[in-house]
């Protein structure tokens, strides 16, 4: 913080490219009190956490899927392994042409980002159950609802909690990307509106915002649910 206080105010670019540290801490508590920040967050927020929850969902749903039917791996698998490397911000021209440049393409854009990664890592997760669990299971009678509820779903845990950890960050990025040319109230749209106006103070106060939050869940979340699960499980001490 010292050094880039000290470097922005011996540049001599202008205080508009360059803002010090100061100038930055300033607009971002002016933001926060004005509660202009606030409501962005919330709004980034909502959407967000709407698209990760289909997103969660429909990974599961298709991850099982894939991992019980040997004609679903085939098709959809490889579907989704081609849909992977796709940047879901490609989706965004689309998503306009279909749901109009509104929340629903912001939406459609999220829950992109991270469905591939949750089907990847379900199926994945499903497919590491030890053949030892589900052999004693059933010769016991396990079968069905009762052998996915009791068997493979607890078994598969530490692995869906870190392709829930990797979904929630690809599902981010695609919020940021999406509000960016999307519409309405959001960080992304602050991101710009900085970039409009070349406040960079709000440019740099918004990234703050972003990495401030994205760190918060990763390590007070799913971090620490994820050591919580590999301590039960005995996989960390």
């Amino acid at each position: 913080m010292a050094i880039w206080e000290v470097t922005s105010r011996l540049s001599d670019l202008p205080d508009f490219m360059f803002p010090s540290f100061t100038q930055v801490m300033a607009t971002l508590f002016s933001g926060l009190i004005s509660g202009q920040i606030l409501v962005a967050i919330g709004a980034s927020l909502s959407r967000l956490l709407i698209g990760f929850t289909i997103a969660s969902i429909l990974g599961l749903v298709l991850g099982y899927l894939i991992w019980r039917y040997k004609l679903v791996e085939d098709t959809l698998g490889f579907l989704v392994t081609a849909l992977q490397s796709i940047p879901s911000i490609v989706w965004f021209p689309l998503a306009i042409i279909w749901f109009g440049l509104n929340d629903f393409a912001i939406l459609f854009i999220v829950t992109l980002g991270a469905t591939w990664t949750m089907i990847v890592n379900a199926t994945s997760g499903f497919k590491n159950v030890p053949i030892l669990y589900q052999r004693v299971a059933k010769s016991l009678g396990s079968s069905g609802i009762h052998f996915l509820r009791t068997v493979i779903l607890p078994a598969s845990v530490p692995q869906l909690i870190s392709g829930l950890r990797i979904a929630w960050a690809f599902s981010w990025r695609a919020l940021m990307a999406g509000e960016l040319l999307g519409a309405g109230v959001g960080l992304g749209q602050l991101l710009e509106a900085g970039r409009a106006l070349g406040q960079m103070d709000l440019v740099i106060s918004v990234m703050i915002i972003i990495g401030v939050i994205g760190t918060i869940m990763d390590n007070v979340l799913f971090l620490r649910l994820e050591r919580n699960v590999e301590r039960k499980w005995g996989i960390r001490t």
